[in-house]
């Protein structure tokens, strides 16, 4: 750990030589990007499978984001060229919320616990511009584009006060967060499409699963270390990814039955839609060349 800090001051310019050394500057910096500098650790076993990997199942599980958001951009391309080529953000972002999710649990940085938020709350922000019900938008917002500058503003804002204060970060995502689940609830009560409503009950359980594995992990830890299975956090990573693929395919097809119902959208399952197992996308049935003259 001594030659890991070593490098890192160097490559900083923070070495015991520099003359800086001993500046409230330098400590700032150097704790920021130090190992275990975040006061968040999980309950996995530090160092136990790498003297380099504070938390190594919790690192590696993050591989999952690295596997479902390239085939989630590949199966909702046909929507997003016809509804909105930035709804590819969403899962361009889902890679970064990946990486600074490894970076994080691998080095339990201050650093990397600010990355690891942000990115979530980015990828909320987007999917909450893009996919928000303009019927539902406040009274002074006329149009989505209008709503998106708002939402970009005080996701931004939200940004530079998390490191002020990083418990800023934290209402932000649950405002976002809860409010998308609530509206989702009620757009589904007026949704007739069969198909549609089991991936929303399979969504509603992923989400749930993965919600006990986080508490579970968090304030239960003394359990699961009894039982010698400290993975839930892990577990987390897997079932969330799962649930953003099965929420984000369900929020498009009510936005293009909305928006392009001329498109006759649908839902199917890769790789096997007979059974529907597997990662759900949307496909355009109708003819799409029409687009918005209708």
């Amino acid at each position: 750990m001594v030659a890991l800090k070593h490098k890192l001051e160097l490559s900083f310019g923070l070495d015991s030589g520099s003359s800086m050394e001993g500046s409230p500057w330098s400590e700032r910096v150097s704790g920021v990007f130090a190992y275990e500098s975040s006061k968040v650790d999980w309950c996995e076993e530090n160092y136990r499978h790498s003297e380099h990997v504070v938390e190594y199942f919790n690192t590696v599980s993050n591989l999952i984001f690295f596997i479902i958001s390239p085939l989630m951009l590949y199966l909702l391309h046909p929507y997003a060229r016809e509804r909105h080529l930035a709804v590819h953000l969403v899962w361009l972002m889902m890679l970064f919320v990946g990486l600074f999710s490894l970076y994080f649990h691998m080095t339990l940085s201050f650093l990397g616990q600010m990355l690891d938020e942000l990115s979530i709350l980015w990828v909320l922000a987007l999917g909450y511009a893009l996919w928000f019900p303009r019927r539902r938008f406040p009274s002074f917002i006329k149009d989505r584009r209008s709503f998106g500058r708002l939402v970009l503003v005080i996701t931004a804002l939200t940004t530079v006060s998390s490191f002020v204060k990083p418990t800023a970060n934290a209402y932000v995502l649950n405002v976002f967060g809860l409010q998308l689940l609530y509206v989702l609830g009620m757009e589904m009560k007026h949704c007739t499409d069969p198909k549609a409503l089991r991936l929303a009950r399979r969504m509603g359980a992923l989400w749930g699963l993965a919600i006990a594995c986080w508490i579970s992990d968090r304030f239960g830890c003394a359990f699961w270390q009894e039982l010698n299975f400290c993975y839930l956090h892990g577990i987390w990573h897997i079932l969330i990814v799962m649930t953003v693929a099965y929420g984000t395919t369900l929020i498009a097809f009510l936005d293009a039955s909305y928006e392009i119902p001329y498109s006759l959208p649908g839902i199917q399952y890769w790789p096997c839609d007979q059974w529907e197992v597997g990662l759900p996308h949307i496909v355009l049935k109708g003819n799409t060349k029409l687009r918005k003259e209708c």
